[in-house]
């Protein structure tokens, strides 16, 4: 249902649509700003794998909210790309986990600082309650969305 309030014509009274389009913002502005080679998930993998080493592919996933495809391609190519590297569990020998290669944690802390000097890209002329507020908000829509069944989980 509309927004009586919000008097903006179709479609930027919509907030799917408001999404997509800051969506497309961010990976113009990702790819201006942080890398050409590196996605932004990819480099979510990277960062998850640097705060929880060892992660095997299912964690990951659940981590992420990626379906076991997308974590397996995304695994398989950042293999390939020497950034990760996949190791039999020394408890499980079923199991494999996932950490950073030396060229992993060097990616990960050249795109640190462009990454975080991309959130004033994307918040514009936001001040910094309005920052804080922004995510709160799509926090809590992710929340929703997730008890909904709309997505599996962080």
């Amino acid at each position: 249902m509309d927004d009586p309030i919000d008097d903006a014509p179709e479609p930027l009274r919509h907030l799917g649509h408001l999404l997509r389009r800051a969506q497309q913002m961010h990976l113009a502005a990702w790819q201006r700003d942080v890398s050409r080679d590196v996605t932004s998930v990819q480099y979510a993998v990277l960062t998850v794998l640097e705060r929880l080493p060892g992660s095997s592919q299912a964690t990951l996933g659940a981590e992420l909210d990626l379906d076991r495809s997308t974590i397996a391609d995304l695994v398989a190519r950042m293999t390939r790309r020497g950034l990760i590297e996949r190791a039999l569990d020394a408890s499980d020998r079923r199991r494999n986990v996932l950490k950073l290669t030396d060229a992993g944690r060097a990616t990960v802390a050249e795109l640190r600082p462009r990454v975080a000097g991309l959130e004033s890209v994307m918040a514009g002329e936001l001040d910094a309650r309005d920052r804080r507020e922004l995510r709160r908000m799509l926090r809590a829509m992710l929340a929703g969305a997730q008890r909904e069944g709309l997505l599996s989980g962080e």
